[in-house]
């Protein structure tokens, strides 16, 4: 496999350089990161890509000038969105793993996906926003599809030898957050340093916020009903704490699939890389008896973490309104690690900004990308940023 790498530099990317480590099969042609020169010099260092991407292009120039310094002329630097797609598209490439933060996602995976390589998808944003532009696409180039996040890559194990069995319910776990049975007025007080702090998962910041607000979790609602063609009232949120039970999937005749696990995201990275195959790697562990007895499922209290309740009607709405949904809390949750606003403002923010927005049905890229940037100028004016 010859492997991009979109999003070098963060959690998901890093836990994937440590999958293509244990495996010899797996050749990085192309990474990109954002700014981070310093940890893409030692990627390049190590696994030497023909191509590499900075978003920013005054730290990608100092990139290229310290390669020439060293005197390595084999690897490219590009910058911006137009080194993103080269990166995306680069003819020795043949499978893409989008996990940058952001919609900055949604034109990479479309254009890697006109060009025919199979995906590995982390990014929740371009399915979120374009979801109904980008599953029809990979459906018609008969590319592979795969995700990476862990609900739904659970969700898609489970789905495995299931062609023409209906679907009935798929449940979606989440481990609580960190404010797992607080109620509202408890939350005003929340720091970044204190949602920082996941019981289960290693993540990135950003992730991190959405995880504690449960904003990640209406993501994923969305997101399970355009990779799987499941409605919105069919997918139902359980509250799972301990991240054993990573999701399940009800068929018509009442039987229930589930993958269980270890909380290790270098698992399911694996799993999409390798095309539905398990080699040889291990996570962190593996699951222990003693977990396995702690196992409970909870209701997710949607008044408290409303963000949740806010996403699954989005995901009922369809349309553009998903993409007010996941931008507005974009802008709203860099403000809150900025200390910029409090911690319920983040869902507050973006109740105000879905309430605010005239729904566009089916909407192309160009009107998408207007809703992103709607969303972003409420949430500015709303907070005075």
């Amino acid at each position: 496999m010859n492997l991009c790498i979109l999003g070098s530099t963060g959690s998901i990317g890093l836990q994937t350089l440590d999958v293509v480590r244990s495996d010899g099969t797996i050749r990085v042609k192309a990474l990109a990161a954002g700014h981070n020169i310093d940890m893409v010099l030692e990627q390049i260092h190590e696994f030497h890509p023909s191509i590499c991407c900075i978003f920013d292009t005054q730290k990608a120039e100092i990139l290229a000038e310290r390669l020439r310094q060293e005197g390595n002329d084999t690897t490219d630097i590009v910058s911006g969105m137009d080194g993103l797609i080269a990166c995306a598209v680069h003819e020795e490439v043949d499978t893409v793993l989008v996990s940058v933060v952001g919609m900055i996602g949604i034109r990479p995976t479309i254009e890697a996906i006109r060009a025919g390589k199979n995906i590995a998808q982390a990014n929740k944003e371009p399915i979120v926003c374009a979801g109904h532009i980008i599953m029809p696409l990979a459906r018609e180039m008969g590319v592979s599809f795969i995700p990476v996040d862990s609900e739904h890559s659970a969700i898609f194990q489970c789905l495995q030898g299931e062609e023409g069995n209906p679907v009935d319910k798929i449940w979606l776990t989440a481990s609580g957050g960190p404010f797992r049975g607080r109620k509202r007025e408890e939350l005003a007080g929340i720091t970044p340093a204190d949602a920082l702090k996941h019981p289960s998962w290693n993540m990135g910041a950003k992730i991190t916020i959405d995880s504690s607000t449960l904003v990640n979790k209406g993501l994923e609602v969305i997101e399970a009903h355009y990779l799987f063609g499941v409605p919105a009232d069919d997918i139902i949120v359980a509250v799972q704490p301990g991240s054993v039970v990573h999701s399940m999937v009800q068929f018509e005749d009442g039987a229930v699939k589930a993958q269980l696990g270890v909380p290790d995201m270098r698992v399911p990275i694996s799993y999409a890389l390798h095309g539905c195959h398990r080699p040889a790697f291990k996570g962190k562990r593996t699951l222990g008896f003693e977990e396995l007895k702690e196992i409970r499922f909870m209701e997710p209290d949607t008044e408290t973490f409303k963000g949740l309740r806010l996403g699954i009607e989005a995901c009922r709405t369809e349309g553009s309104i998903t993409t007010v949904y996941n931008a507005a809390n974009e802008e709203a949750v860099a403000a809150f690690l900025a200390g910029k606003i409090g911690y319920l403002d983040i869902t507050d923010g973006i109740e105000a900004c879905m309430k605010a927005h005239h729904n566009i049905p089916s909407p192309d890229l160009g009107q998408i990308f207007a809703a992103e940037q709607e969303a972003r100028s409420f949430i500015r004016e709303l907070y005075h940023l």
